[in-house]
């Protein structure tokens, strides 16, 4: 049955969860208004307050640019619509309820906005609010009915009285007053490309690439970019102490298009909006005839995004440098993973793991941190990194925590990242495989899952699409972790390409870090480096003593094939590592010329 609205709207179909009361209603406005990530000065305060009273009191039909102006702007009554401070108070209003919801408000349960078109604000419950009914996460998060802006009469119909479990746990003293450590991370606002050529093609393709970029930015989810309604409300030209000050954004992504003939060329720069200062500039030349035009704006997006947005970017790099002030610890915790990935330490694995279960404890919804915490967990097997007393074995820990990331934010790569590495490990390589295949091909740009993933690729057998993987995540982020150069090494080690498994070990240089020696060492034997694997496979066994006497056990669960396992043993026998009576019955296996191994 339809539920008609007074002004004779209808509302959605009933719903086990009825839409907001008048005081859920308020008391949104309430947090939202007194927030310290919504503008405190201007009018956005008494604008939105304005219009919401309107609607609360049934008075929602009313609303209009005039009632605005004289009402909340104090225009005298011969106020003309050709004045636009209406329109442009309402634009900033959008924008700022977008940065709101953006920050501080993501699991608020009630959102307000004001659709473009008019000025009648929306109410409805936000998808990112837990669900009070499942308070562990243990299933999917619901997903709440949106309600269309109501008036009065159906909210007095509808009216039921909120749980004050839900209440408090916004309300509660004590807790942060934004709830924006979940939301951490740099955000990025995206101008429009200005168009810097003439006719038809020129403004085609500079709608559509500003178009590409707001899809292929958000794919990476340790950032956050300010969506659609913003980017087309702002200028080109739009300068970034703006963009800091009226957003309050990190970081400002702007650029120009110029067609010629069938030329094209691209400008793009990325903008700290607290300096102004260019922290990164490219230009992207295509020919036309080379390509269609929207496989052009497609390409330059991505590689636009992957350079600035990707887990070692430009981004990336400005905060791990210079940490933004507002930083509460919960983004901080997803740089030192990068850090910790960067370097495979166990001192800081240590510190990463009890910042990211601190991180999990206080926001459960996060999804990306339970995606660390999983591949964190996980290496307190595979590489003996701190192991846990938790009587919970660290593989299935881990496996947990990655199904979460991924019930959480099903779009989420690292999430899917996390779950591949996971199954591969608890010996569900096929299915491990499917996972890689489905996160790669919903974001191809992402060098931390292209690493990833050639990685579970070659040491399942297929070392030369595994090398390729590589190459193209060492190719789309050149400065990215020394393991994405270690496996690499390993790749080409298995290849019999010595020349380049040399100087990919070297360029590897994880000192810290116990199987970049062991891979170093049967790298040297290979190239015949005697005194250098020597000295490698020293080192490996002061820091992993456990390992040899293992050596088949570890290289199984690591899922490396027979004959990949019997040419590593050998190797490692060369090199100066001892074997036991094991050992020496595996190495009776045939090798063959395609097998290698790798580090987990």
């Amino acid at each position: 049955m339809q539920n008609e609205l007074p002004d004779g709207r209808v509302a959605a179909p009933s719903s086990p969860r009825p839409p907001p009361t008048l005081d859920d209603i308020r008391d949104q406005l309430a947090r939202v208004v007194n927030s310290p990530e919504f503008p405190g000065v201007g009018r956005s305060a008494a604008f939105l307050t304005y219009v919401t009273d309107e609607v609360l009191s049934g008075r929602g039909d009313r609303i209009k640019g005039y009632s605005i102006a004289v009402e909340v702007f104090k225009r005298s009554e011969g106020f003309k619509q050709d004045d636009p401070v209406v329109r442009i108070e309402a634009g900033r209003l959008r924008r700022a309820l977008e940065r709101y919801y953006l920050v501080a408000g993501q699991n608020d349960p009630i959102r307000i906005d004001m659709p473009k078109g008019g000025y009648v604000p929306s109410f409805v419950w936000n998808d990112a609010s837990p669900n009070p009914d499942d308070p562990g996460l243990s299933r999917p998060r619901a997903q709440w009915r949106k309600l269309m802006p109501i008036g009065v009469g159906a909210a007095l119909m509808l009216c039921v009285v909120v749980t004050a479990l839900v209440l408090s746990a916004y309300l509660l003293p004590g807790l942060p007053k934004s709830l924006k450590a979940q939301s951490e991370g740099p955000t990025l606002v995206v101008a429009p490309f200005a168009n810097l050529g003439d006719g038809p093609k020129a403004a085609l393709y500079t709608s559509g690439l500003t178009e590409e970029l707001l899809t292929a930015l958000p794919r990476f989810k340790e950032i956050r970019v300010f969506g659609r309604e913003t980017s087309t409300s702002l200028p080109s030209e739009v300068e970034a102490s703006q963009v800091r000050d009226e957003l309050g954004a990190r970081f400002l992504l702007v650029g120009g298009v110029r067609v010629s003939d069938d030329r094209v060329r691209v400008t793009a720069r990325l903008l700290d909006t607290a300096t102004s200062e260019i922290l990164w500039s490219q230009t992207y030349d295509d020919d036309i005839k080379s390509g269609d035009l929207f496989s052009i704006q497609s390409d330059v997006a991505n590689k636009v995004a992957t350079a600035v947005a990707q887990p070692y970017g430009i981004m990336a790099q400005s905060d791990a440098t210079n940490p933004p002030p507002e930083d509460l610890g919960v983004y901080g915790c997803t740089l030192s993973f990068y850090g910790y990935r960067a370097e495979l330490s166990a001192v800081r694995h240590r510190r990463v793991r009890d910042c990211l279960e601190s991180a999990v404890a206080r926001y459960p919804t996060f999804a990306t941190a339970w995606a660390m915490l999983s591949i964190i967990y996980l290496d307190e097997d595979r590489f003996q990194f701190n192991p846990s007393t938790n009587a919970t074995p660290a593989i299935d820990r881990s496996l947990q925590a990655a199904r979460r990331a991924v019930q959480l934010d099903a779009g989420n790569t690292r999430a899917h990242q996390a779950l591949m590495t996971a199954l591969f490990f608890k010996q569900e390589v096929a299915e491990a495989l499917h996972v890689g295949e489905q996160a790669l091909a919903t974001n191809p740009n992402d060098t931390e899952l292209l690493g990833e993933f050639g990685t579970r690729v070659a040491m399942s057998g297929e070392w030369e699409r595994g090398a390729a993987l590589l190459d193209r995540a060492l190719a789309l982020n050149p400065g990215g972790g020394g393991y994405y150069h270690g496996t690499r090494a390993l790749a080409a080690y298995m290849l019999n390409d010595d020349k380049t498994s040399v100087i990919e070990i070297k360029q590897a240089d994880l000192q810290k870090f116990p199987f970049f020696h062991a891979v170093a060492a049967v790298i040297y034997v290979n190239a015949g480096m005697m005194d250098e694997a020597r000295r490698e496979a020293t080192r490996f066994n002061e820091m992993r003593p456990d390992f040899v006497p293992n050596v088949v056990a570890e290289l199984k669960a690591r899922n490396f094939q027979p004959g990949d396992r019997a040419r590593l043993i050998a190797d490692l026998r060369k090199a100066g590592l001892p074997a036991s009576d094991e050992v020496r019955e595996s190495m009776l296996l045939p090798v063959h010329s395609s097998s290698v191994l790798v580090p987990r």
